[in-house]
């Protein structure tokens, strides 16, 4: 198995001792309580407050007038938020204030997205994942809708969910877009085929970054609408086009009507088991010849050069298990080589830590 250095010392040796390793199993066991308690933190404002006001900090009763909650609801909060972590007290004074971790909360941009996306996406469907572990299917999606995975049902999603879906989505990808550009435009490609190309945002900095390339999205027709919706009137919509497919179904082909310089596929391919990885793989390197190039680019958990974000990763898994399809993950380097390889690709290069923790592997046909 590849580790970073920084996993390889987080996974193979015991930090805690004993005491800290109690207090960590029942931070487990309460964890859906530690969840709602630092998201209301955040939603009320009271983290907030706490940051904004002097060195001395504020009592409950100042925090309650202030913020026109009952000194019972700021007290459980407060008390619960002392055993989390995010709120310390002076015992003189009982006066509370914020520590390092409740400032994270409130500023860390990572944090704040993976907060939403739980409460929105996952929080109610995550009840589910034993079921869903047992049937190999997203038993959670059920509570949004009747699809046999979550991309078919995006653009019906209600509203708040989708806002938190997508801002999962794009927050992830969006900082890694600069360093990706000058890499998949170093071969100057003319054509450029976008595999799962969503709303059509890497589409869009393409066309902006060089103005002789084209851009084809494939995805799935009900993603196809949302992207026109999206790169409507935007500078160099006229060279994106669209090619609607279902790419789960293993007679959709890749379109064969022209030749693409690159294949790009960025965090594409987590949404799918390894066995439709293989197929698509496969599929698209039918269609492409030895001057083509293939950039997949994905949040690979094994190369993060952080205990932390390799956590939020391996976490996401679960995500795509009870919600999304049932049966796809974050991908490590080994698996995703490994199929690479059977489909019949060679890996040139893999380039990390662009943006926050993506790597891009270059694959050529062999």
């Amino acid at each position: 198995m590849h580790l970073s250095p920084a996993l390889r010392q987080a996974y193979t040796q015991e930090h805690l001792t004993a005491p800290e390793a109690q207090l960590m199993a029942q931070r487990i066991a309460w964890a859906p309580v530690v969840f709602q308690v630092s998201r209301l933190m955040l939603k009320f404002g009271i983290l907030q407050l706490l940051r904004d006001a002097d060195a001395s900090g504020l009592t409950i009763d100042e925090v309650a007038s202030q913020k026109g909650f009952s000194p019972y609801a700021v007290k459980v909060l407060m008390e619960a938020s002392l055993s989390v972590g995010t709120v310390m007290v002076d015992p003189a004074s009982e006066r509370f204030t914020l520590t390092k971790t409740g400032w994270f909360l409130i500023t860390d941009a990572s944090t704040r997205t993976n907060i939403n996306f739980n409460h929105d996406v996952n929080y109610q469907g995550m009840f589910h994942l034993e079921e869903s572990l047992l049937q190999g299917k997203p038993v959670g999606l059920r509570h949004f809708g009747d699809w046999p995975t979550v991309y078919e049902g995006l653009s019906s999603l209600p509203p708040e969910v989708q806002q938190s879906w997508f801002g999962f989505d794009h927050f992830y990808s969006d900082g890694s877009f600069p360093q990706a550009l000058q890499l998949v435009f170093e071969r100057k490609p003319r054509t450029l085929l976008d595999v799962g190309g969503n709303t059509g945002r890497w589409a869009l900095q393409c066309v902006g970054y060089d103005p002789h390339v084209s851009v084809t999205v494939m995805d799935l027709p009900q993603q196809i609408a949302l992207m026109r919706q999206h790169i409507a009137g935007q500078p160099g919509s006229d060279r994106i086009d669209a090619y609607a497919a279902n790419l789960l179904d293993p007679s959709a082909e890749f379109p064969a009507h022209r030749h693409y310089d690159a294949i790009w596929m960025s965090q594409f391919l987590d949404c799918f088991s390894e066995a439709e990885a293989l197929s698509i793989l496969q599929r698209a390197a039918s269609i492409v010849d030895s001057d083509s190039r293939f950039y997949i680019m994905e949040t690979l958990w094994d190369r993060q050069r952080y205990a932390t974000a390799a956590f939020c990763l391996t976490m996401t898994s679960l995500y795509f298990t009870a919600i999304a399809n049932g049966n796809s993950k974050m991908y490590n380097t080994d698996d995703l080589e490994r199929i690479i390889s059977q489909a019949g690709l060679h890996v040139e290069a893999i380039h990390d830590q662009l943006g926050l923790g993506h790597s891009i592997i270059v694959c050529s046909k062999s």
